[in-house]
């Protein structure tokens, strides 16, 4: 592993097959019925259940095995003053979409993300349901594969997938659980510009996958999100050509900040040629 670990491609097995691994955990929860799932309430009163301490069991493990630190939701939090020697680090959401998981709707996910000067180089989102794996990286571009009972990966596909025939000509993906006031008022602006949009909700980080897929156009997220909840998502949609940008400033949104918020964004694929 040595040899790789300034290679953000020789990574890319390891977190592929922490991601798989995290995820057939977190599905041998969904089993169980809802009384064994150990749900919690944190202090921020977001919900955590047996699922996601299984997953960050399986990534810390995984991610032990490289040089670099770890900062994910369910793990330690250390403060800025040692976080900012930090160059490269992971960012970790081990079940991104706790609510959704808690629902039963399937839109939940794994998210594992090397970061490396606040900006994301390497991104995989796993959605355990539907058995897609997304990653994208700085250096090759994103992808999709669909993964099978074995943990092998098949129909690998570049991003963005050819445009459905079909589909709607303006596409605004919107939380399934957080809708805010602003929100509305970006996706009326948005249908005066385009009479034609249509509003596809969805859960977890599967939001900014749909945009990096091309299934929508832009995600706007005007409302409050972690760096966890964003970072594998944001390497793969850059890697997938869409840009991830500040709501205000329209500055690249990054990361290891003093304060691990993120800003209200904006991701949107570029719709050149349609």
């Amino acid at each position: 592993m040595a040899d790789n670990t300034n290679n953000i491609e020789g990574l890319l097995p390891l977190v592929l097959s922490a991601a798989v691994e995290a995820g057939d955990e977190i599905m041998k929860v969904y089993a169980r019925p809802v009384s064994e799932w150990e749900v919690e309430q944190k202090s921020d009163h977001s919900p955590l259940t047996l699922a996601d301490r299984s997953s960050q069991a399986v990534i810390a493990r995984a991610l032990a095995a490289t040089p670099y630190p770890v900062l994910s939701e369910e793990g330690a939090h250390e403060s800025y003053a040692v976080r900012q020697h930090w160059h490269r680090l992971w960012v970790v959401d081990p079940l991104d979409g706790t609510k959704e998981f808690i629902k039963r709707n399937g839109e939940f996910t794994v998210n594992i993300a090397l970061v490396e000067a606040g900006v994301p180089v390497l991104g995989v989102v796993y959605v355990p349901v539907s058995h897609r794996l997304f990653w994208g990286t700085a250096v090759s571009g994103a992808f999709v594969v669909s993964v099978a009972p074995d943990g092998s990966l098949h129909g690998k596909a570049r991003l963005p997938l050819p445009r459905e025939a079909g589909r709607p000509g303006y596409v605004v993906v919107a939380s399934r659980s957080h809708l805010s006031p602003a929100t509305a008022d970006f996706i009326a602006g948005e249908r005066r510009l385009h009479p034609d949009l249509e509003i596809h909700a969805a859960g977890s980080s599967l939001k900014i996958c749909l945009v990096a897929e091309d299934r929508a156009d832009v995600y706007p997220r005007l409302a409050p999100t972690m760096e966890w909840d964003t970072a594998a998502g944001h390497a793969v949609a850059t890697a997938a050509g869409c840009e991830f940008i500040d709501a205000v400033t329209g500055a690249p949104v990054v990361y290891n900040k003093p304060d691990l918020h993120n800003p209200s964004f904006i991701v949107r694929r570029h719709t050149d040629g349609y």
